[in-house]
């Protein structure tokens, strides 16, 4: 199955994937109608700094149906909502393990990024801030149903988002 990835070295934060994510959402589908619709178009993607790896990183959270960041983690910090498929966290009951991030494929380039650099720790909230963030939004990434490619990749100007099949990063 396709899935956007992410490679997080490329990203210039110039935040095009949220702009065109909204805008892709929009009852209208072109900018300049979208910025004066009400309600305003949500966007499915945030872009985080990362200091400790000095990098942006385009993220955004599926709410998989059977999450596996759900299943992997230990301390059941992060829980679905059996109805919604919503993907929520428990910041009190994490134990910074990342389990929740190595099964996740669209953060394995991030997760091995990590390793290189070797700021596992001090980075590690950065990936449960945005599980938090989506599921407080309660908008899920629908990978821009109907589209042949995602809005978030195409407009992407150094190809940080790819869409790809998942084993093929």
């Amino acid at each position: 199955m396709k899935d956007v990835m992410i490679r997080p070295e490329r990203c210039l934060s110039c935040r095009s994937c949220e702009i065109a994510c909204a805008v892709a959402h929009s009852e209208s589908k072109n900018l300049f109608s979208a910025v004066g619709e009400k309600p305003a178009p949500k966007k499915r993607i945030c872009l985080e700094y990362v200091p400790d790896l000095g990098v942006s990183l385009p993220i955004t959270c599926r709410h998989c149906k059977d999450a596996p960041c759900v299943s992997v983690c230990p301390t059941k910090a992060l829980h679905q909502d059996e109805n919604a498929s919503i993907v929520s966290y428990d910041q009190n009951r994490c134990v910074d393990c990342w389990n929740c991030s190595k099964v996740c494929s669209r953060f394995s380039t991030l997760y091995q990024l990590i390793l290189v650099m070797g700021c596992w720790s001090s980075s590690m909230n950065y990936n449960r801030g945005l599980i938090n963030r989506q599921a407080e939004a309660g908008i899920k990434c629908d990978l821009c149903e109907g589209r042949d490619m995602p809005a978030c990749v195409e407009a992407c100007p150094t190809h940080a988002l790819i869409f790809t099949e998942a084993n093929e990063v």
